[in-house]
């Protein structure tokens, strides 16, 4: 594509006279006896037939006159410019105009600068710079965002001064400049292949020497090789601040900036209050932000120096496209965009502020956010919540104080908290040179100092980073969190000790006494007799369970047998529940009105007991909104029930696939149900005190409460791991087929990522109303997992949605959930993503992954050896495998 002049004699000249006519494809310019054709953006022998035509009419007047007709083609962009502006170049110089109507992209063709008005405002014009090879027409930096021009008579000119955007060539009525410092001799803008415009001197700018450049003033986009932060040797603050509304530039009051007290962090605000922190930068990452895998498209890096401190995106392959920003948008969220060049738009990679735990400050001075528990805002060790009066739950807290406050004294020492995202590092000082020891002795000397830390994570940890005065916006606890060390005085740190040692003592020495005062009690009268034996079994339950999991004393309420026959009237069918392969669930209701579910032990399972105290020991101690509540036991001569808050809605079975009851949840309900097990699952795996992994995860085991919320329950099949456990393997496999993992069927391996195996299972269920063991198709043999896996391969994922299922879907959000079980249910457990990760792409619009091919793709007829025991329930099948020693 050449920008081409023709320039040729007037046969009949306009004297004195310049007129201008217009082809489709070019500009013809007369002045006296002298025409000029502009070529604009065309080939030129696409107009040879036009001129053909021209010069066969006038070929006797041409022949007739010597050098008449004489035609002269310069095949320079750059020739009269004096005369014409040319869109063929980057550069603008002091002699040369751009009007509206006219733009100036960029040497390759990546970006486009020029006067433009916003969809859905064409009243108003401004100048700007917007995507050209890539997301034609996106903008992304505006001049003029708070003087618009409310006609097409906009000029952007070079002075000495800088660049000018104007309605006419005088000084008069300017409504944008630069504002450059110092006036330059050969000034010239021009357009980078970065989106960048600089100004300054012809020579100084081919060596990179800019008097201006727009990315030191951004608007509302993070471009690769930008900078968001400050240099205090220049004086230069580089922030943000969104579109007002998506038609409009204005400055919006949200702004985006790297914060210079303490130690540099990326704060939002919305106006003066503090809207959202991404936590300091801990050598690799923003502390409490998720670890991000390596990826091929970018990298971030945040610098701190003496006199700078910038966030900045790096393209791996620096002569790339610009195919990665972070973006600011109008409602106050920053957003992470990846170009998808197949779909042609633009994927939201990551969202924030994402979670409740991310808005400024939700649990006050000294407390610590957890999103993952029902209760969200606690106290640290040594701290105790302010009076809040008139507080509800989950309502926002002003916060924690000291239970003794610090005194500087000798005693002072500190605990450690784990896996915290930092403190506000406002009211911080920092150094990058010390180490951890050096750090702690510091902070010790400070009588003001309460909290300490590393500035880097990475290898081992380095640099210091101390606190003074209150803690502020702190999150808990996430494997994205660091090590925090919070100050406490001796006798704090004493009180500490102590109750640790006592939650250490044997089981044994609390137990001899009840055994002694039971004993001295045993022959007075046959009431109890029978008491003393109910409380040994249980107490026995208690021992095995801390002797096998070192766990401490469970403190669960007893219920009276004849108490709970009672609350069921004698165990009556028409209030049973349900029945599964330990036992039968009735309703009950207690005296004081309270509704009941008791989950009563079957004299005839050689199973039930340890299963039941295995439930007991993983439930009891663990409160979540989605883990079922577990209020009480009654064990009593053969009876073992465990008594459970009563969910009006049974299980998700009894509506998910059911032609008539599946109606009752639309994809909202469902998508809640998906979010609500995932967190769960997550708690269970990571929030609690010691991983639980639950083993037999399936539709029949959540259930729903009165607003279908999901509840995850039994727990009898569960394991319990140490700190550093990850997997284990048994010769014992337990569970129900079509939910269970490939490595655990098989090879008894199981891990969490078994847990993630039935998650995913449940989610391709839920969004399709299918079973996936059963499940048929006249094409072909697959299970619904197959079944899953071939419409996603072909791009036909969306006939995957249940037909019960109204239109009113929200269809990337049901495609994005089959994508999501897909990535669970992969055949490599350590190809399948962690629930942490899970939530987040369920709470998010992370580009996803590509699955591979799911476990057990194909249906087939199992075949069952004599060694099996298998126990059939009404709706499913359990499976104990018992393999000789």
């Amino acid at each position: 594509m050449i920008h081409s002049f023709i320039v040729f004699q007037n046969l009949s000249p306009t004297t004195g006279k310049l007129a201008i006519s217009n082809h489709k494809k070019s500009r013809v310019l007369v002045f006296g006896n002298l025409s000029i054709l502009m070529l604009k953006t065309v080939r030129i022998f696409e107009l040879l037939p036009y001129f053909v035509e021209c010069t066969e009419k006038k070929r006797s007047r041409i022949s007739n006159a010597s050098m008449q007709g004489t035609i002269i083609v310069f095949m320079s962009s750059y020739l009269f410019s004096i005369l014409l502006f040319s869109s063929a170049t980057d550069t603008i110089t002091a002699n040369q105009t751009l009007r509206d109507g006219e733009t100036i992209v960029s040497a390759r063709g990546e970006f486009e600068m020029g006067f433009f008005s916003p969809n859905g405002n064409t009243q108003n014009r401004y100048f700007g710079i917007w995507f050209k090879k890539i997301s034609n027409g996106t903008v992304i930096w505006v001049a003029n965002r708070g003087t618009p021009i409310s006609t097409t008579s906009g000029i952007l000119r070079v002075t000495s001064q800088g660049i000018v955007v104007s309605t006419d060539q005088t000084t008069v009525n300017i409504v944008w400049s630069s504002n450059s410092s110092s006036s330059v001799t050969n000034p010239v803008a021009q357009l980078l292949d970065t989106g960048n415009l600089v100004f300054g001197h012809e020579n100084e700018i081919k060596k990179q020497n800019f008097m201006w450049q727009s990315s030191d003033h951004p608007v509302d986009n993070l471009l690769p090789g930008m900078k968001l932060g400050f240099d205090l040797a220049t004086g230069i603050d580089r922030y943000f601040r969104p579109w007002v509304i998506d038609s409009n530039p204005f400055p919006a009051n949200y702004i985006c900036r790297v914060d210079r007290n303490g130690f540099p962090q990326v704060i939002l605000w919305d106006n003066s209050n503090v809207l959202y922190r991404l936590g300091p930068w801990v050598g690799s990452k923003f502390s409490g932000y998720p670890d991000r895998k390596p990826n091929n498209i970018y990298t971030t890096r945040f610098v701190v120096t003496r006199t700078e401190a910038y966030y900045m995106i790096d393209l791996v392959n620096s002569s790339e496209s610009a195919i990665a920003r972070l973006t600011f948008r109008p409602n106050g969220y920053l957003s992470y965009l990846i170009w998808n060049s197949q779909k042609h738009e633009w994927s939201n990679f990551l969202s924030f502020p994402g979670y409740d735990c991310d808005s400024y400050g939700t649990c006050g001075i000294n407390g610590v956010c957890n999103a993952f528990n029902s209760s969200k805002c606690e106290c640290m060790e040594g701290f105790d919540f302010l009076k809040d009066v008139g507080r509800r739950p989950n309502q926002r807290s002003s916060g924690c104080s000291r239970n003794v406050q610090l005194k500087c004294g000798k005693g002072d020492g500190f605990i450690k908290y784990r896996l915290l995202k930092l403190p506000d590092t406002r009211w911080s000082w920092y150094n990058m040179s010390l180490s951890l020891v050096e750090c702690e002795a510091k902070c010790l000397k400070d009588c003001n100092c309460t909290a300490y830390s590393n500035t880097d994570m990475r290898n081992g940890g380095s640099g210091c980073l101390l606190w003074f005065g209150d803690l502020y916006d702190m999150q808990g606890y996430s494997e994205d969190g660091q090590d925090l060390y919070v100050r406490l005085v001796e006798s704090e740190l004493k009180a500490k000790t102590q109750r640790s040692k006592n939650s250490k003592k044997p089981v044994l020495i609390v137990l001899i006494p009840v055994l002694v005062v039971l004993a001295a009690v045993l022959g007075f009268f046959f009431l109890y007799i029978l008491r003393k034996r109910r409380l040994n079994r249980a107490a026995n339950l208690k021992s095995d369970a801390t002797d096998e999991r070192e766990r401490e004393s469970l403190d669960l309420p007893l219920f009276d047998f004849v108490q709970i026959a009672n609350a069921t009237d004698n165990f009556s069918s028409n209030n049973k529940l349900g029945e599964g392969g330990f036992g039968t669930v009735y309703k009950g209701l207690m005296e004081d009105g309270k509704e009941i579910a008791v989950k009563r032990l079957s004299k005839t399972s050689r199973q039930g007991t340890k299963e039941f105290k295995n439930e007991v020991v993983c439930i009891a101690k663990h409160q979540h909104r989605n883990l079922v509540k577990l209020v009480g036991c009654c064990i009593e001569q053969d009876e073992m029930m465990l008594i459970y808050e009563y969910l009006p809605n049974k299980s998700l079975d009894f509506f998910i696939f059911d032609a008539t009851r599946s109606k009752l949840l639309d994809w909202a309900t469902r998508f809640n149900i998906i979010n609500g097990i995932a967190r769960g699952l997550l708690y269970l795996h990571r929030d609690s005190r010691l991983r639980i992994i639950h083993r037999d995860l399936k539709v029949s085991n959540i259930l729903l409460d009165k607003d279908l919320n999901p509840k995850i329950s039994d727990f009898g099949l569960a394991r319990i791991f140490g700190g550093d456990e990850t997997q284990a393997n048994t010769r014992r496999v337990v569970g129900t087929y079509g939910y269970m993992s490939p490595e655990y069927q098989l090879d008894g391996l199981f891990s969490v990522k078994s847990d993630v195996f039935s998650f995913g299972v449940l989610v391709l269920e839920i969004v399709s109303g299918k079973k996936n063991r059963g499940f048929f198709h006249p094409d072909h043999h697959h299970n619904l997992l197959g079944h899953a896996w071939n419409l996603f391969k072909e791009g036909m994922s969306e006939e995957m949605i249940d037909s019960q299922l109204s239109y009113k879907v929200h269809l990337s959000e049901v495609l994005r959930s089959i994508h999501i079980g897909l990535l669970c249910v992969q055949q490599n457990p350590e190809d399948r993503p962690s629930m942490s990760y899970v939530v987040m792409m369920l709470g998010s619009e992370l580009i996803l992954p590509q699955p591979k091919k799911p476990g057990f793709f194909v249906e087939r007829n199992e075949f069952v050896p004599e060694s099996q025991n298998i126990s059939l329930s009404c709706k499913e099948m359990s499976i104990t495998l018992l393999e000789a020693r």
